[in-house]
């Protein structure tokens, strides 16, 4: 019965390597997913620490392809000492998509406040006639976000651009892709974007950072159980004499 328990926990063990490193694979591209995806929105958020948790996270699977390569190996080849190790690094990753996790939920509630801060600024810059960063990163959030304005499209009379311009219409980048016609004026607000882009921004980046967290915690899981495991492997494997024999290739005097 022991060594059947040791059997299982050995192959449970060398499987959950196999899945460590489809999991690495996993985590470093949400981690570069977020990094992509900040860089879209970088000019609504200016807290550059918000990517600590998908730096953390692309370490964290870089790190996984090592703990499955040590972990299969000391799990083929018996060995006490690699085992050891094998839970040890284990923990020490757990503990730090535990702080993933963590920094995750505390970015994740600052996200309102900095888009609502910085956002206005933005809007404030925008150049149509001579687009620089911010303004290409406006038309892009409209586009791709189908939204129009901070609030909603008439925020747009309050910027400087729509002032100078004098032609009474938005960017076009606030015209629906229904709307084959729309040249962006403010006559026909059929033709535009209704919502606005702060709480579709704010949406957005609260999700990428809940992908951060939902992984952290998935893997999370998945390592508790290979350091449990480990664990049963190096017991029986020190309480089991005849289990020690049997691997060593020794006999009871």
């Amino acid at each position: 019965m022991g060594q059947c328990g040791i059997t299982s926990s050995k192959t449970v063990l060398v499987f959950l390597n196999l899945i460590f490193w489809g999991a690495a694979g996993i985590l470093c591209y949400v981690g570069a997913y977020v990094f992509i995806t900040y860089d879209d929105y970088d000019h609504f958020f200016e807290d550059v620490y918000t990517l600590i948790p998908a730096v953390v996270i692309i370490a964290v699977g870089a790190l996984l392809f090592i703990i499955g390569l040590i972990g299969c190996c000391a799990t083929i080849r018996e060995s006490r000492c690699g085992l050891a190790t094998f839970v040890i690094i284990l923990l020490l990753v757990f503990v730090t998509e535990v702080v993933v996790v963590v920094l995750g939920y505390v970015y994740r509630a600052k996200v309102e406040n900095e888009v609502d801060h910085s956002i206005q600024k933005v809007y404030k810059t925008y150049n149509g006639t001579n687009p620089d960063a911010a303004s290409r990163a406006i038309d892009y959030v409209q586009r791709q976000l189908h939204c129009c304005g901070i609030h909603n499209y008439s925020d747009w009379e309050n910027t400087d651009w729509f002032k100078e311009t004098k032609n009474q219409s938005v960017p076009l980048s606030c015209c629906r892709e229904t709307a084959s016609s729309c040249n962006g004026s403010l006559a026909h607000p059929s033709n535009l974007y209704a919502e606005g882009c702060e709480a579709l921004v704010v949406k957005k980046l609260q999700e990428i950072m809940m992908h951060v967290i939902w992984a952290a915690l998935a893997f999370a899981a998945i390592q508790l159980l290979g350091m449990l495991c480990a664990c049963i492997v190096l017991c029986r494997r020190s309480r089991d004499p005849a289990y020690e024999l049997l691997i060593t290739g020794g006999t009871y005097a």
